[in-house]
């Protein structure tokens, strides 16, 4: 690990500065790592570096979540499974057998969705009994039938969890919606780790911040889908002041 956190942060340290780790966390829910299912990781090669480099990062157990959209990623558990099990020999090939691999899934909230849960279709969870589903939603427009999913979410079982809620432009200035999501419906909220550095935007970055103050972040992921993000942007992001902050919640992380 040492080897690999020198050539992320640089050999020359900040005098008397801990180099900083997400192993506290011990797991992260929120990746794009299993190869050729969506715009995460293209090969089994690219999964491995993206493992071993949240490996070198702290991380324990990797909670892999693939997109399921509609008619674009047609992502099913069975199919997800079948990556799994892929990357899961792989890594042992490869010697990487101290990281716990597992899947659920990325939901977008759309008709398709709605329709997966009047069928009882089955869907991808994570944390075993608590049955945390992760869902998105538009980045742009607000969905008309959010309040209606969460409650069929919710009668059906599952504990919703909405993935990076700093992202949805159709909140900013709406603040006490995100509060309200909630406080109200009981919805558990995942930030990005790289929303701290500003790598989606600044404004972004600030309801990220605002989240940390309110003590309303639930899960932190690091949204993987490259090395990009586990190089370079992770990079700042642990070394931004609202990091600290943000390890000291009581992340449910932890409970995976």
């Amino acid at each position: 690990m040492a080897t690999f956190l020198q050539r992320l942060f640089g050999n020359k340290p900040a005098e008397g500065a801990a180099v900083p780790t997400l192993s506290e966390l011990g797991a992260d829910m929120h990746s794009h790592l299993l190869p050729g299912l969506d715009d995460g990781a293209e090969t089994l090669e690219h999964a491995l570096d993206l493992i071993r480099a949240l490996s070198g990062l702290g991380f324990r157990k990797l909670i892999m979540t693939p997109h399921i959209m509609g008619d674009f990623y047609k992502n099913t558990p069975e199919s997800i499974r079948v990556a799994l099990q892929l990357l899961r020999d792989a890594a042992a090939q490869a010697g990487l057998e101290e990281i716990a691999l597992e899947c659920a899934a990325e939901y977008y909230l759309d008709e398709f969705l709605g329709q997966k849960l009047a069928d009882g279709t089955e869907m991808l969870t994570f944390g075993g009994d608590k049955k945390y589903l992760l869902f998105e939603t538009s980045y742009m427009n607000e969905p008309l039938n959010l309040f209606d999913i969460i409650f069929e979410l919710k009668a059906q079982g599952y504990t919703p969890v909405l993935a990076h809620p700093e992202r949805y432009t159709y909140l900013y200035g709406r603040f006490a919606e995100i509060e309200k999501l909630r406080r109200d419906h009981g919805v558990l909220l995942q930030l990005n780790l790289n929303s701290l550095a500003g790598y989606y935007s600044p404004a972004a970055q600030k309801v990220a911040e605002q989240l940390i103050d309110g003590g309303l972040v639930d899960f932190v992921g690091t949204d993987t889908h490259h090395l990009r993000h586990t190089e370079t942007l992770l990079r700042r992001a642990l070394l931004q002041p609202y990091m600290q902050k943000l390890l000291q919640l009581p992340l449910l992380n932890k409970t995976l």
